[in-house]
């Protein structure tokens, strides 16, 4: 039963905090342009992503124990958690358009006004 009790709260937790901030990071970064094909994009990719570790935890459990699959998911996690606090911007108070530039700034080294008056 205490099992049962964190399996519930850890879902809860989730859904209260990371699971909502995904759709939210989603619809912020990407410009408008290409919003919808990305997003699904992004979506396809989350759900990959289930798959994988659905599919994939019964045999590792098999082959490491639980404690052994729990740390490998675990090193997966901590990797993501470094990427993204390297590579994703905080967008708190930042309008869609300032975001947009900032990204484009971020990866092309070009100003996104510039880049609009070379198009």
């Amino acid at each position: 039963m205490p099992v049962l009790l964190l399996v519930l709260a850890a879902i809860a937790i989730y859904a209260l905090t990371l699971a909502p901030m995904t759709w939210v990071l989603l619809a912020e970064i990407f410009p408008n342009r290409v919003r919808g094909l990305a997003m699904s994009l992004g979506t396809l990719a989350l759900w990959i992503a289930c798959f994988l570790l659905t599919y994939t935890f019964p045999l590792l459990n098999a082959g490491l124990g639980a404690a052994g699959s729990f740390l490998l998911y675990g090193v997966i996690c901590a990797a993501g958690y470094l990427y993204i606090l390297r590579n994703v911007p905080e967008t708190k108070g930042i309008t869609l358009e300032a975001l947009e530039e900032q990204l484009a700034q971020r990866h092309t080294g070009v100003n996104a006004a510039k880049q609009e008056q070379m198009r």
